[in-house]
């Protein structure tokens, strides 16, 4: 009993619970968004009929096939990916640019082998290319 006690107080674990609850509530506020404002934008440019491709349907061989609800599930997954894109995404990756400017460089690429290796080094650990070292910042 205390190794499943351990499993479920792992950390990981309680963040993965987290971002569930965050992502289900995420994706509800998602849905409410295209329903309820990107849907009938749509409709309003369209000429007032908001798009619904749910009666969509051909037979073969006496089977029907019902791909206008699939339309409209595919339309719905493109404007949510495309709303967490814009407001989600983009957002966070200037956020890490910014806070990436500042970083002080403390890597660099071998000539030889293309190795990630450390500025200082004067020799690659990886195919042992001598290399001539970063210049020292002298303080000032």
């Amino acid at each position: 009993m205390s190794g499943f006690k351990k499993f479920l107080m792992r950390g990981n674990l309680v963040e993965l619970a987290v971002a569930v609850v965050v992502g289900a509530t995420f994706s509800g506020l998602i849905q409410a968004l295209v329903a309820d404002l990107i849907t009938p934008l749509i409709g309003a440019v369209t000429g007032g009929k908001q798009p619904d491709f749910s009666a969509y349907s051909f037979t073969i061989n006496g089977s029907e096939f019902k791909y206008g609800d699939f339309v409209n599930h595919v339309l719905t997954f493109l404007i949510i990916a495309a709303v967490i894109y814009w407001l989600v995404v983009m957002p966070m990756n200037r956020l890490i640019s910014l806070f990436d400017r500042n970083k002080e460089t403390t890597e660099k690429e071998c000539p030889e082998c293309l190795s990630t290796i450390p500025v200082r080094a004067r020799r690659c650990a990886f195919c042992t290319a001598e290399l001539t070292p970063a210049p020292e910042s002298s303080p000032a």
